[in-house]
């Protein structure tokens, strides 16, 4: 090979190294989020009923990774038959966020649906008057705009704590822990089929939810890495087992709610600090009323203590 041979085989070597080093990098492949419905058969009355499961962003294109699980428990007018009313269960709460409002967030998010328990019967406004026009719809493009929040026409006020809670009922009628062999399936099942952190299963619940947090947790105090009981409260009789196992707890109220009224938080929050409970946290929106969970799982900061805790 003479010296002009070399130079232009030196010149195509030099121009394929240029082309190859300004080739961009390949971009990563991602996966959208999506949302799966999953039967089981409730232990209630053996009949078949639907949950939701919502897999984050990547979850498909990330095939190595265990995510974290929030078991979100709706309020009272979201439950229904498991089926057809299963929708229900996206109007408020994490599934909302991340479904609807198309938040990124990094967890599996499991939504049951409780059943009626004859609240269809009793005369209220909420349930007998919902339809289905009130079901948000996940859009090709953007998001549908936000509910208002609650009218507050009345003044903040603090208020003392309620001190006697030996005559209040420590739980609802016709509430979570009625379905505490159903939910427990469903925990097991979706660790079994997905791709599930262990180590960081969050729960957290809405008004009913709230108390059936409280509640869930109490029954199995070593199974849960935070709770975060939303404008729903805990009675004293039964949370030891939350401090005694140091379960990191975020309590929230409205300040303004008079479903829920504030006074009867205190109690079982002053309850667990007696005990020695180290991880407590207790944040009232002084301004909002029922709904200030419209507020709090909008809240990034929220997420991202959920995130910090681990069992």
């Amino acid at each position: 090979m003479n010296r002009f041979t070399r130079l232009i085989a030196l010149g195509l070597l030099l121009s394929g190294a240029r082309s190859f080093a300004e080739t961009p990098p390949a971009e990563p492949v991602s996966s959208e989020p999506s949302l799966e419905r999953i039967s089981y058969v409730s232990k209630v009355d053996n009949k078949e009923r639907d949950f939701f499961v919502y897999l984050p962003r990547n979850y498909k294109t990330e095939p190595e990774k265990k995510w974290p699980v929030i078991l979100f428990l709706h309020g009272n007018g979201e439950r229904g038959n498991g089926k057809e009313d299963l929708d229900y269960v996206l109007i408020h709460g994490p599934l909302y966020e991340a479904w609807i409002q198309k938040k990124d967030l990094p967890f599996i998010i499991i939504s049951p649906q409780l059943h009626m328990f004859g609240m269809d019967k009793r005369g209220i406004s909420y349930i007998d008057n919902r339809s289905r026009t009130q079901i948000p719809e996940r859009l090709d493009e953007g998001t549908p705009p936000r509910s208002p929040y609650f009218a507050t026409p009345k003044p903040m006020t603090g208020v003392p704590s309620h001190i006697d809670m030996s005559l209040i009922p420590p739980l609802l009628p016709g509430g979570w822990d009625k379905v505490d062999g159903d939910l427990m399936h469903i925990v097991n099942a979706v660790q079994h089929d997905f791709r599930a952190d262990k180590s960081r299963l969050y729960l957290t619940g809405m008004s009913y939810g709230g108390f059936g947090t409280w509640w869930l947790a109490s029954q199995h105090p070593t199974l849960f890495a935070a709770i975060a009981p939303v404008v729903g409260w805990g009675h004293p009789s039964y949370i030891a087992p939350i401090a005694k196992h140091q379960i990191p707890l975020w309590q929230f109220a409205g300040g303004r709610d008079h479903t829920v009224p504030i006074q009867y938080f205190y109690p079982g929050l002053n309850r667990l600090e007696q005990l020695g409970h180290a991880h407590v946290r207790f944040t009232t929106h002084e301004d909002m009323g029922h709904d200030a969970w419209r507020r709090v799982y909008k809240s990034d900061d929220f997420y991202q203590w959920l995130l910090e805790q681990r069992r």
